[in-house]
This record gives C-alpha cells, sequence and structure tokens, in this order.
C-alpha cells in the first residue's frame, strides 16, 4: 500500500487504509445506507474498488460523511484510496463564537464565506457576540455608528446557517461589557457607578467609564429584557446566550449595602429573572459562568436546564474546578476557550493550542455537552479574520475528536484548509509569526508584549515594564533584537505562498505582512524605550501612520466601516509620542 494517508479535518475517529483503489467519479455509484445503529452524528464511510458507501443513522450524520468524502476528492479527484472510516464527535455541540461589537462588524460576504468554511470542519454552532451592534428599534443613539446588524441580516445569517447544519445562537450582553449603552446620557443613570470604575486587573490605576448595569435597578432588567424580546425571534436557536459576564463594578457602587449583605445573591437574583423571562419564549439559557463558580453554595440552585459557559483563554484555563463544580451539580455545560488572537495582532500560537486541548480534557472528564471556541476583539480588534483560523481549525478538531487530532500537523492543516495555498506556506507562516510573543520573556496573559508596545505612551509603557519586568532579569536589548530577525525571516516567506483563490491571496499576504511589521514596529518602540532607539522618531511616526493606513484599507475588505475609527483610535498614543 503506497497511498499516503489523507489530510482531513477534523481527523476521523477512525481511519484504515486498505489495499485498492476506486477509480471514477464517487458521486455516481455513492450508496447511502440507514442504519440505526450509528450515533445521531456519526457516520460510516467505505471506499472499495467497487463503489463507495455511506451508513448514518441521521441527515446530519450523512452531511458529515459527505463533508468527509468531499475533503477526500479534494486530494485525490477520482482516484481513491480504499479505506474504512468509523466516525462520530466527542462533543454533541461544537461551536465558534465571533466577537462582533469590539470594534468589527463583519461584512455579509465574510460571514458566510466564515460559515461555509466552519461547516466544512462540522461545526455545529455558532454565536455572533452582541453588545450595541443590532439595530434595536428606538436605541439609535447607541448604534447609528456601528454599522450594526438588521434583523433581515440575522434572519438571513439563520437560514444560511441551518442549511449547513449550523445552530445560530444569540448573544447579548445584559449587565458587564454596557459600556457603549451607559456612555450615552439616556442610560447612564443606570449604571451601577455612573462615574466609572477602575477594573481591578488594570495596575496602571485608570479611571474606565462605567460598563456594568445596576441590577436592582427594574429599569435594567426592563431595557435587556426588550432587546431579547426583539433580538430573539430572529433567531431559530432553541438557546440563547445573555453572557451576564464580567460585572466589575458590581457591589461597588449602588449595590455596595446590598452586595455585602447578601453576597453572590444579587447576582444570581438578576440571572435567575432573566432565565425566567428567556425560557418562558419556549429557549434555553446559557450564560458565561465566571460569576456563578465563585459562589459554590449557590451554584446548586440554578435551574437544570441552564447551561452555564466555562470560560478562560491561558494555557491552563479553564479551570478544572469549575468544570468539576457545575458537572457535580447536574449542570449541562460547555467548556469555552479561545483562538488567543485577541490583544496581540498575530495571535499566540501555543498559547492558543493549550487552550483548546485543555477545554477538551476537561470538558471530556466532566462530560460537557458542548465546546465553545471564542474569538475576542478587545481593545480594537486589530487582528485579520485569518490570524484566527489556526484557533478555529485546531478547536474544531479537538472538538471533534480528542485523540485523533490533539497532534494535528496544524501547519499543513492550515495549508489545505484554512488558505487553500498551493505552496504550502502560509499555515507556516501563521504558525510561526504566533509564536513571536515567546521571544519576548515577559508576562503576557491574555495578551502580547509587542502589541501592548503599539497601544499606549511612553510613560505607560515604561510604567508597564516596570511593573511586570523582573530587576534582577532586565530583558537584553539583544532578545528584542532576535525577535526582529525572526519576524524578518516569517514576512520574507509570505510572497511564496500561492493561495488558490485570487482574492484571498492577496488580501491575506497583506493582512499578514501589516501584522508582521506592526509586531516589528512594537519591537522598535521596546528598544525606544530602552534608549536604543533604531530610528528617528519622524521616521518612526511616518511607519507607523502608514500601517496604520493599510491597517484601514485591510478593515474595509473584511469588515464595515463602524467601528473602524474607534479602533484606530488605539494608536494615538503610540503616533503622539513621536511628537514631542
Amino acid at each position: 500500500m503506497h497511498v499516503k494517508t489523507p489530510l482531513l479535518l477534523p481527523i476521523p475517529r477512525q481511519l484504515e487504509l486498505r489495499d485498492g483503489t476506486f477509480n471514477g467519479n464517487p458521486l455516481e455509484v455513492l450508496v447511502t445506507v440507514h442504519d440505526s445503529s450509528i450515533s445521531e452524528q456519526g457516520y460510516h464511510l467505505t471506499v472499495a474498488a467497487d463503489g463507495v458507501t455511506l451508513r448514518h443513522s441521521t441527515p446530519v450524520g450523512a452531511h458529515y460523511g459527505r463533508l468527509t468524502l468531499d475533503q477526500l476528492m479534494q486530494q485525490y479527484g477520482n482516484a481513491l484510496p480504499a479505506l474504512v472510516i468509523d466516525d462520530a464527535p466527542d462533543f454533541p455541540r461544537r461551536g465558534v463564537m465571533l466577537d462582533c461589537s469590539r470594534d468589527r462588524v463583519q461584512r455579509m460576504e465574510t460571514l458566510y464565506a466564515l460559515i461555509d468554511k466552519l461547516a466544512a470542519w462540522k461545526i455545529n454552532e455558532l454565536q455572533l457576540y452582541m453588545e450595541h451592534t443590532f439595530a434595536y428599534t428606538g436605541h439609535e443613539e447607541v448604534w447609528k455608528d456601528a454599522s450594526p446588524f438588521t434583523a433581515e441580516e440575522v434572519q438571513a445569517l439563520d437560514a444560511y446557517c441551518n442549511e449547513r447544519y449550523i445552530d445560530l445562537v444569540p448573544c447579548q450582553s445584559c449587565l458587564g461589557h454596557m459600556e457603549r449603552w451607559l456612555k450615552h446620557p439616556r442610560y447612564r443613570d443606570l449604571a451601577e457607578k455612573p462615574e466609572g470604575f477602575i477594573a481591578p486587573w488594570d495596575v496602571m490605576n485608570t479611571l474606565r467609564p462605567p460598563a456594568t448595569l445596576d441590577p436592582s435597578d427594574p429599569r435594567s432588567f426592563e431595557l435587556v429584557a426588550a432587546l431579547f424580546d426583539e433580538l430573539v425571534p430572529n433567531f431559530s436557536s432553541e438557546f440563547v446566550n445573555i453572557c451576564d459576564d464580567e460585572p466589575f463594578e458590581l457591589g461597588m457602587g449602588k449595590n455596595a449595602a446590598l452586595v455585602a449583605e447578601k453576597g453572590g445573591r444579587v447576582y444570581l437574583d438578576y440571572l435567575l429573572k432573566l432565565y425566567h423571562h428567556i425560557t418562558a419564549k419556549g429557549k434555553r439559557v446559557q450564560f458565561w459562568a465566571d460569576i456563578i463558580t465563585q459562589h459554590p453554595d449557590l451554584v446548586p440552585e440554578l435551574p437544570k436546564d441552564i447551561i452555564p459557559l466555562v470560560w478562560g483563554y491561558e494555557d491552563y484555563e479553564p479551570a478544572e474546578t469549575q468544570c468539576q463544580m457545575v458537572s457535580a451539580s447536574g449542570l449541562p455545560f460547555y467548556v469555552c476557550p479561545g483562538t488567543s488572537s485577541w490583544n496581540t495582532v498575530a495571535g499566540r500560537t501555543d498559547n492558543a493550542m493549550g487552550n483548546l486541548r485543555r477545554a477538551a480534557e476537561h470538558g471530556l472528564k466532566y462530560h460537557a455537552v458542548g465546546y465553545l471556541n471564542t474569538d475576542w476583539g478587545d481593545n480594537g480588534h486589530w487582528q485579520a479574520l485569518p490570524v484566527s483560523y489556526l484557533g478555529f481549525a485546531y478547536g474544531a478538531g479537538v472538538s471533534w475528536c480528542y485523540a485523533a487530532n490533539v497532534d494535528m500537523d496544524v501547519p499543513a492543516t492550515l495549508n489545505r484548509f484554512a488558505f487553500d495555498d498551493a505552496a504550502d506556506v502560509m499555515g507556516q507562516v501563521a504558525y510561526d509569526l504566533g509564536n513571536i510573543y515567546k521571544l519576548i520573556p515577559l508576562p503576557q496573559r491574555n495578551s502580547q508584549w509587542l502589541f501592548q508596545m503599539l497601544q499606549s505612551s511612553d510613560a505607560r509603557n515604561a510604567e508597564r515594564y516596570e511593573k511586570h519586568a523582573d530587576p534582577s532579569q532586565p530583558l537584553p536589548v539583544h532578545v528584542v533584537g532576535g525577535a526582529m530577525e525572526q519576524i524578518e525571516v516569517i514576512l520574507g516567506r509570505i510572497e511564496a505562498a500561492r493561495l488558490r483563490n485570487p482574492k484571498e491571496d492577496g488580501l491575506v499576504k497583506e493582512e499578514f505582512k501589516v501584522a508582521g511589521e506592526l509586531l516589528l514596529h512594537g519591537a522598535k518602540r521596546l528598544l525606544r524605550q530602552f534608549g536604543e532607539a533604531p530610528e528617528l522618531d519622524a521616521d518612526l511616526y511616518t511607519e507607523l501612520s502608514e500601517l496604520v493606513e493599510r491597517q484601514r484599507a485591510l478593515w474595509l475588505q473584511r469588515s464595515r466601516p463602524g467601528g473602524l475609527n474607534d479602533s484606530l483610535k488605539w494608536f494615538e498614543d503610540a503616533l503622539s509620542s513621536y511628537q514631542k
């Protein structure tokens, strides 16, 4: 047998190559057989010299079998190797959550193309995370500059997803992350702390605008209930993600005395009001589990059909104790890792894979019903969509079958299934550029250091370095120089890529070039901070200004104009530091 093992995504649970080859059009001889012994999403595919047989018990199982056959035909044409595949997923629900609020709102064609890609990878759930990016009636001041989704657009996406066996789930913030609402005078009085707050993780003690609703104010519930009343009917899904996460100010302002008295029950009471409001519509509620798991005594009080979403984005997360807690309470739950693309420009490859892998391990151990791979857009959503393909692809693999996919050849998989690169270059470029963060040995939780250098003034960068660096082991200048050399090497390989889609070829190359050049500029700012300025400030200003304009042009290729100016404002401190 001299046929090379096929490259598939996700890799099937069991694949056995046999002697022989089928020659001809597989679709002309394909025999489909109903077999009630096969699991709901499973299938059994046989390719023999005399034909192709697909066994399944449901339409979705047949669909997944045909997707695998499609991938085989892409590689072998009409000369398939004889083989047997027995396949079914580890997690019944395998999803992706895409941030559509900070600050990118993706164009419809971008979403259609992404849905096609995810569907081919057997993803069956998609969430579009919304804060202020749905065109809610009567709330125009909140979304007028955001290029929001309309009801008609959501309905079209829902239908498109359904045709591909993907469940489009509504996802709307309703307690924390309401700053886009609370900044407007009409809503500010609904804030827990209208004057603003200092985030618990912010070592710089920066006063931030209010972001959390006052859960004890009936008007807060009336507002979010009305939002869900308008949003949810546009989705056919039985699920609704009410988020309800990260209410950072809760207990710092209007509810200080109440939280001191009742503790986490203030949060739970608000959660349950929303739960009852949503379930009255015949829907099932999902919510982020970060707050409720801080109150183990309250977890058993959750309704048994509510679905906690246990998240964490470092390679040592999500926490096993949280998975164990919700599982022990008899609750269906999801594990929710992430692509590690946000706050980085180019991603964090090893962290992403470690995080995605750990989530699958804990999910399997504690019987999670779902695996939701998140792709956030904090601080301007600077990363281009293709940077997230690595996390999407690896997550699709380990959520389908952990054992078969944990050691996936990620660059090769990306070349074939994400980039369709005839030269087999771009997958390794994405992989390697995403690991540049490891060359800067400074703490980089939920971010990467060179990205941070681009987001802040000289004074703030110096303060951050003093707070995080070990004074006994200062960062050597040659380490930064070594990172720059590596970036240059990676950038030098991009032009050799040959993506078969002509439009994507030029666009993806430019997206990764700009990502790499932004990291290079971040490294130059780091050297400049040490008094090792590689160039004059005037030249650095020109370089960064040109990169910002290239970033602007790239944004408009895949995303709507709303949010673009807010995103580019994150460059202003760095640009201003060159104009003294």
